[in-house]
């Protein structure tokens, strides 16, 4: 469950979608962009009640007020619940995460600096390019067939590299 209808609330959702989680959305207002991933939409301010059923909520208002009711809503329900813009308040924070195929880099400042954790995640990017794709596949399949590469892996990691940009 997503409360909230902005910029923050469409990252959150966006985020949930990657994991292949349903996301409902309840909002006033929904920027179009969310209420065209959202799996449930709800044009309308947040309801005690909302959060029945929820596995995790966001509460990402920007409204401190409607923001602290989710939070007493989830943990009365056992709802981990991320809190945008005061993540002390909240279960978890949300890490900031690069993805190539299989390859999963996840950077976090706990919440503390999220812009921090995006800016560290563009400058991986820079490092670790679509290539990495296929160097995590084809180490799959070399280690499904049984093959070991402890010792050689960077051997392995170049030699991954240079057959595919070449």
């Amino acid at each position: 469950m997503v409360v909230g209808g902005g910029a923050v609330a469409n990252r959150k959702a966006r985020k949930l979608l990657q994991a292949r989680a349903k996301v409902a959305v309840i909002s006033p207002e929904i920027a179009p962009e969310l209420e065209s991933v959202a799996v449930e939409v709800h044009r309308r301010p947040y309801r005690e009640g909302d959060l029945e059923g929820a596995s995790l909520a966001f509460a990402a208002t920007g409204v401190r007020e409607v923001n602290a009711a989710v939070t007493r809503e989830a943990r009365e329900r056992g709802v981990f619940v991320n809190v945008a813009d005061e993540p002390a308040e909240g279960d978890f924070a949300v890490p900031s995460t690069l993805r190539r195929g299989r390859l999963q880099v996840a950077v976090s400042t706990g919440g503390a600096s999220p812009t921090l954790a995006t800016r560290i995640r563009h400058e991986l990017e820079g490092l670790f390019g679509a290539e990495w794709a296929g160097v995590v596949e084809e180490l799959g399949r070399s280690r499904e067939a049984g093959a070991k590469a402890d010792g050689e892996l960077g051997e392995v990691v170049e030699g991954c590299l240079s057959r595919l940009r070449g």
